[in-house]
């Protein structure tokens, strides 16, 4: 099923009470703005969801979530999909944009999910620790990382109710014996709701951008048996490290060189024992948490090793 035919599904769903419209009528609709006008699909799905509730005279919290599947979040393994979630409010975290309105992480008793809401969206802010039903949140995956983004026609009910969030955390341990490249200060895509690592400037979807500065470590653990591809983000990072975004900015502009910050980083954290704790995403474990065992010892590796 195409992404537009999902969302012709989607909006006659909502509006099938309302008015005599037919699933082919909205997607025409959607093709025309897509196709012939270069419209981006999102924004056309906003823009006949607007006109439809000028002639159903509907206000637009008026709008329910339009029948579609009530979803656990570990269940979540697909992008673009129209669906409502019941969840806890987890966290809510500082947003890098002035174009998101919040972020955090939704939870139930599958486990949990990142959840964006956009400024341009309009909606009331969710509290941390509430219980809501979201009606008509969509997916969305980035490097085998699934969330869900709020939008316009997203509704939001406050349950009387409390969930206890499952735990879909992998822990690992290891040998920190590699810092690999796309590590230490990096520059993010600043268009709303992309968040892709830019390369010599210029981002996969949104071309040449004028980046936001981010800390990211991706690293690799060895058990002595495996090894673990980990991602530490900003936070986890300056954590682990010890550098903060603004000191790691300065080391760059001294040096004129974003290089430096990695290989300061190295310096620290390379061969030092690590327990790292977080959900696993493709092939990486995301780091929520980790705890320092100790650094290697040779003598004790080279026992192992000769063992093996």
């Amino acid at each position: 099923m195409t992404e537009l035919r999902q969302h012709a599904e989607s909006i006659q769903a909502q509006f099938s009470d309302q008015l005599d419209i037919t699933v082919e009528e909205v997607q025409t609709r959607l093709e025309t703005l897509v196709n012939d006008y270069k419209v981006p699909a999102e924004e056309a799905r906003r823009s006949i969801v607007s006109s439809y509730l000028d002639e159903a005279g509907m206000d637009r919290d008026q709008l329910g979530g339009g029948g579609n599947d009530l979803v656990q979040v570990a269940d979540v393994d697909q992008d673009e999909q129209w669906i409502d979630v019941r969840a806890k409010v987890v966290d809510l975290w500082e947003p890098r944009s002035d174009a998101i309105s919040q972020v955090g992480l939704l939870g139930d008793e599958s486990g949990t999910i990142k959840f964006v809401s956009f400024t341009t969206s309009d909606l009331p802010e969710l509290e941390e620790g509430a219980v809501y039903r979201l009606g008509n949140v969509v997916t969305d995956e980035y490097q085998g990382r699934y969330s869900v983004k709020l939008n316009r026609t997203t509704s939001i009910e406050r349950l009387e109710e409390d969930i206890e969030v499952g735990d879909d955390a992998t822990e690992v341990e290891g040998a920190l014996v590699d810092i690999q490249r796309g590590s230490g200060l990096i520059k993010r895509c600043p268009e709303e709701g992309c968040t892709r690592v830019l390369q010599n400037g210029r981002c996969s979807e949104h071309g040449e951008v004028e980046g936001e500065f981010d800390l990211r470590i991706k690293g690799v653990l060895d058990d002595g048996t495996d090894v673990h591809e980990v991602i530490f983000n900003q936070e986890m990072t300056e954590e682990l490290t010890g550098i903060a975004l603004e000191e790691a900015k300065q080391m760059a502009m001294d040096a004129l060189d974003t290089s430096v910050v990695a290989d300061e980083m190295k310096a620290d954290v390379l061969g030092v024992y690590y327990r790292v704790r977080g959900p696993t995403l493709g092939r990486y474990v995301l780091a929520n948490e980790f705890e320092r065992l100790g650094p290697v010892d040779p003598e004790a590796a080279l026992i192992k090793a000769r063992s093996m």
